[in-house]
């Protein structure tokens, strides 16, 4: 019903930059929040950012002054512009979207991307 489409990881040195999207296609009444979050190797998930329909973003301490999360609601499309990487970034990212798929959904359903590796390292 949902898909969420990822692209933009890779391997970037420390210091460097990526900028993450995900797309969201399918038939639904509407997005909600959106996010990444991400899992490193034996971690569990945890929230990097999120953004709700209106633009009000949120970041974990983290990331805040390194990332930028932001969206274009005419794409149903989030970015996550990542900037002075660190190894401690390492993860697997991924995509998420709080997803109304019917009328009564307000809250909206999550939808998850597959996720794509970001690995910085020199």
């Amino acid at each position: 019903q949902v898909q969420l489409v990822e692209s933009g990881g890779g391997l970037v040195q420390p210091g460097g930059s990526l900028r993450l999207s995900c797309a969201a296609s399918g038939t639904f009444f509407g997005i909600n929040a959106m996010g990444w979050y991400r899992q490193a190797p034996g971690k569990e998930r945890e929230l990097v950012a999120d953004i709700t329909s209106g633009g009000r973003t949120n970041y974990a301490d983290s990331v805040k002054g390194r990332f930028t999360i932001s969206r274009d609601n005419a794409k149903n499309t989030v970015y996550l512009q990542m900037n002075s990487l660190k190894p401690d970034d390492t993860a697997v990212y991924y995509c998420n979207a709080q997803v109304r798929t019917t009328v009564y959904n307000y809250a909206g359903m999550p939808y998850w991307g597959k996720g794509t590796l970001v690995t910085v390292s020199s």
